[in-house]
């Protein structure tokens, strides 16, 4: 059995020990982080995650802190998309991009104060970036990773659980807000947000030391619910269409060709990093697009792919496909790919090289549900 070897490279989470009690059994390497993916029963998770509650690890997703005078105005320059709108206690899913376009991140941005902000981020070192772009343009801000590890709780009864937690009033939060509160001593930023289309909410703990007791407390009070342990779900993430940033796009991809168009301002005053080249792209449009697939015959179900697949058009290589499961709801093989525009907008039948042999596949919108 394939092992990972310990390194201090890869740190733990906060909730590291919390998860091997529960029984973890598998982990991804995740911002340099140790990540829950499995604790041993993939359908059950799903489950939990569909139809009850589910409470996930994902300090992974680590935040980076912009403060100082020039908060806003390095935020902005980091985001291709316009935040003047943005007031405090106020989130939005943004993208992050270099130069030329190509997609570096595509993380949440919570605005905490006018002199405040986080990026929590996907998989990739922004850290580096924020600090290497706030130097170099002469930004009066400090760019640092604060003590913040997220904790998630999902699914459709996570606002019943949540509100016994902290009170019928995160019933009233909107989608993408958040407020700073405290649970017992331990403080948190509560935000209605999380890595599924089921709902829920994200418990960014300020203190890493009280790691344990709030993920037991929240495990406790949700025992009458059913909780369980659990971790972003491979299968309900292709269903909902929901984008891997470094798992769906490649380090060419740009926004428009990962399915984030309309969170890209191009017709605006506001300057940021890459705005030309969007604006070239948006003009001439993207050579490929971020689709769904329906195949022919079966797929595994829980796993990612190791590699993404080649798709084929008449014997010409149009794309390649990133994740294939069976869906438990669609009863259907179902796959998430980026597929030349063309083939896209045309609905063209396509052939991939996948993990079973060759195997036809027709486009589908995205989301599947």
């Amino acid at each position: 059995m394939e092992q990972l070897t310990p390194s201090p490279r890869i740190r733990k989470s906060p909730f590291y020990n919390a998860t091997v009690r529960d029984g973890v059994t598998d982990f991804t390497v995740y911002n340099k982080m140790l990540m829950p993916t499995s604790f041993g029963d993939p359908k059950a998770e799903y489950e939990r995650l569909i139809k009850g509650v589910a409470m996930w690890d994902v300090a992974a997703e680590r935040q980076v802190q912009i403060s100082g005078p020039d908060a806003h105005r390095l935020a902005q320059y980091l985001s291709s998309r316009d935040i003047s709108n943005m007031v405090s206690g106020h989130a939005k899913y943004i993208a992050m991009c270099d130069h030329e376009g190509h997609i570096l991140n595509d993380p949440i941005l919570m605005k905490l104060d006018e002199n405040q902000y986080w990026f929590s981020i996907a998989d990739s070192d922004m850290l580096l970036w924020c600090r290497a772009v706030a130097f170099e343009r002469g930004f009066d801000a400090m760019v640092t990773e604060p003590d913040v590890s997220p904790l998630a709780i999902q699914g459709p009864l996570a606002d019943d659980l949540t509100a016994d937690i902290l009170g019928e009033w995160v019933r009233s939060l909107r989608y993408f807000w958040f407020k700073e509160t405290q649970l017992d001593d331990i403080p948190v930023v509560v935000c209605r947000s999380g890595w599924s289309k089921q709902g829920g909410f994200e418990l960014f703990l300020q203190d890493g030391s009280k790691a344990d007791k709030l993920y037991e407390l929240i495990k406790s009070a949700g025992q009458k619910y059913g909780i369980g342990p659990g971790a972003p779900n491979h299968v309900e993430r292709v269903e909902s269409g929901l984008l891997s940033w470094g798992g769906d796009t490649a380090p060419e991809s740009n926004p428009f060709e990962a399915g984030m168009a309309k969170y890209v301002d191009t017709d605006t005053d506001v300057d940021y990093v890459g705005k030309a080249a969007l604006r070239r792209i948006a003009a001439t449009g993207s050579e490929r697009l971020f689709t769904g697939l329906i195949l022919e015959g079966s797929a595994t179900s829980e796993w990612p792919l190791p590699e993404r697949a080649p798709i084929y058009f008449e014997g010409e290589q149009v794309g390649t496909m990133s994740a294939v499961v069976h869906s438990h709801r669609l009863g259907q093989t179902i796959a998430l790919a980026q597929i030349k525009r063309s083939i896209v907008v045309e609905r063209m039948p396509v052939e991939i090289i996948s993990p079973t042999g060759m195997q036809s596949a027709e486009i589908h919108p995205l989301p599947f549900i």
